[in-house]
């Protein structure tokens, strides 16, 4: 058994997401030094069969914080709101843990390594949503042209989630950290502080960014030990396109040195005609080439 794991969550309707990314880390892991774990939150019998020789382990996810009842009614992926923070608890016999949503996909195998390099001595690996390109990081509404009302993400779901006004400033004008990808060791204390902090964010707020908002609150404001990761780490589409190089085949950051993107993550879906790639493979967008040229391409594992 190998000593570090990658842990993902499906329900039924993500399922053909959940393959390409088990498959984008069987192809890249040359060494198979890296055991892959699956919580299932919605899988059917005949999906769980279909990738079962692939994996390690398929576990059933859990509540493992109390919430209301009517707020999951036939939501069970919303558990990875959840469940995502108690991993040594499903996989104990792990030393570290790399979660990857199941939107995402290794395009390099160097990002995995730098997120198990980035966690260790208690750190928490991940990356924040803010680099070379992003133009806009926090909305802002003006009244009167001088008093701002802040519409950040972090500020908007801390206030509804009942998290004080101290905390809520914080992390109003903070760069969002996106947990769809991190690693933790085993015996991290940052376990703990991120399970105080859902807690709280579940008692009041919505399910959904839960856990988000509980990680950003345990960087910003409990000053949890933590290694940046560049963008590169975890690429999300929805907010700045990659480029590709056909000479090397691969995606690519879109400014200079044109670094290979490690996670290509489609965090919010890639939208064409009202139809989300997440869902539809067929689906291609117009994306810019290093050349300069314009190709028709999928973002999606093994489409080209």
């Amino acid at each position: 058994m190998n000593s570090n794991a990658i842990v993902t969550l499906a329900d039924s309707n993500y399922f053909e997401l959940l393959k390409e990314l088990i498959d984008s880390i069987k192809f890249q892991n040359k060494e198979n030094n890296v055991s892959i774990c699956v919580l299932d939150a919605g899988l059917t019998e005949n999906q769980i069969n279909t990738i079962k020789s692939k994996v390690y382990s398929i576990k059933k996810a859990n509540w493992d914080i109390d919430v209301p009842g009517y707020k999951v009614i036939k939501k069970e992926w919303l558990k990875s709101q959840v469940s995502r923070a108690f991993l040594p608890n499903y996989f104990p016999e792990f030393k570290k843990y790399l979660w990857i949503d199941c939107d995402a996909w290794v395009n390099s195998w160097k990002a995995v390594e730098l997120y198990f390099k980035a966690c260790e001595n208690g750190k928490l690996g991940i990356t924040q949503s803010i680099g070379p390109g992003y133009r806009i990081t926090t909305k802002v509404k003006w009244l009167l042209g001088k008093i701002a009302l802040i519409k950040s993400q972090n500020y908007k779901h801390a206030k509804s989630s009942g998290i004080n006004e101290e905390i809520a400033r914080k992390l109003a004008f903070a760069p969002h950290i996106n947990i769809g990808v991190f690693s933790l060791e085993k015996n991290s204390k940052c376990w703990d502080v991120w399970q105080k902090n859902l807690k709280k964010t579940l008692s009041k707020g919505k399910i959904f960014g839960s856990e988000g908002l509980a990680i950003n609150i345990a960087v910003y404001h409990d000053n949890v030990d933590v290694e940046f990761l560049p963008l590169k780490c975890n690429w999300i589409t929805s907010h700045l396109l990659p480029k590709f190089d056909e000479k090397k085949d691969t995606f690519v950051e879109p400014f200079l040195p044109h670094d290979e993107i490690g996670i290509i993550h489609l965090a919010a879906g890639i939208w064409k005609d009202k139809t989300d790639m997440r869902l539809n493979k067929d689906i291609k967008i117009n994306i810019k080439t290093i050349e300069g040229k314009e190709i028709q391409k999928s973002l999606r594992f093994g489409v080209a």
